[in-house]
C-alpha cells in the first residue's frame, strides 16, 4: 500500500497533479476492483469501471474535496459499475452478485427498486434510519451485502459467522425493514 495518506491524495487532485491517480491505485486498486467485480463479474469491464472511477475522480475533485477518500471512491466505482451492468445486461441479465442483491430486496418492493431520484432519496433516507436502529452485526451484514455487493460467504466471514446464520439474520433484517417501510408510507 502507498505511504501517502488520503489527505495529501485528496491534496494533489486539487492541486491537478497527476499523481493523485497514482496514488490512488496503488491505495485502493484492489478494493475498488473488488466492488466493480461484485457487480460485473467481468475482468475487463472491472477494469474499466476502475479507469473510470480514476478519471470521474479526477474530473469531480475539484469542486468536491472528500474527507473520506476511500469511500469516496467507493461511491465512484460502485456507481459507475452499475451504470455499466445496466447498459450492458438490457438485452441480457447475468447472475451477478448485484443481480443476487437486487433480487433479494425486490421482495419487499414486489418488483423492480424506485427509480425516481425523490423517491429513491426518500427510501434511502427511511433505510438509514432503519438500520441506525439495528445492532452493529445487523447493520454490516446489511451493508456489506447490499451496498458494497459481497456475496454471502465474504460478509459471513468478515463478521465472523457462518454462512447460514449471516443467511436468516439478513432475513429477519430484510422483514423487519419491510414492516418499517409500510410504517414510514412506502407502498412495499
Amino acid at each position: 500500500m502507498t505511504g501517502v495518506d488520503d489527505k495529501r491524495i485528496v491534496d494533489m487532485y486539487l492541486e491537478r497533479d497527476e499523481r493523485a491517480i497514482k496514488h490512488s491505485e496503488e491505495k485502493y486498486g484492489s478494493y475498488l476492483y473488488r466492488i466493480a467485480y461484485n457487480i460485473l463479474e467481468c475482468e475487463e469491464d472491472c477494469k474499466e469501471s476502475v479507469n473510470d472511477t480514476y478519471l470521474a475522480a479526477w474530473r469531480s475533485i475539484p469542486p468536491q474535496c472528500p474527507a473520506d477518500l476511500r469511500s469516496y471512491l467507493a461511491k465512484l466505482t460502485r456507481r459507475i459499475s452499475i451504470d455499466l451492468y445496466r447498459r450492458k445486461s438490457r438485452t441480457k441479465r447475468k447472475d451477478s452478485q448485484y443481480a443476487l442483491s437486487l433480487s433479494e430486496l425486490e421482495e419487499l418492493s414486489g418488483g423492480d427498486m424506485p427509480e425516481e431520484e425523490i423517491e429513491a432519496r426518500l427510501l434511502a433516507e427511511a433505510i438509514s434510519r432503519f438500520l441506525r436502529t439495528q445492532s452493529d452485526e445487523a447493520r454490516r451484514l446489511f451493508v456489506g451485502r447490499y451496498y458494497y455487493l459481497d456475496p454471502l460467504k465474504t460478509v459471513a466471514d468478515y463478521c465472523g459467522m457462518s454462512e447460514s446464520k449471516a443467511k436468516s439474520m439478513l432475513f429477519r433484517t430484510r422483514r423487519a425493514l419491510g414492516e418499517f417501510l409500510k410504517k414510514e408510507g412506502f407502498d412495499i
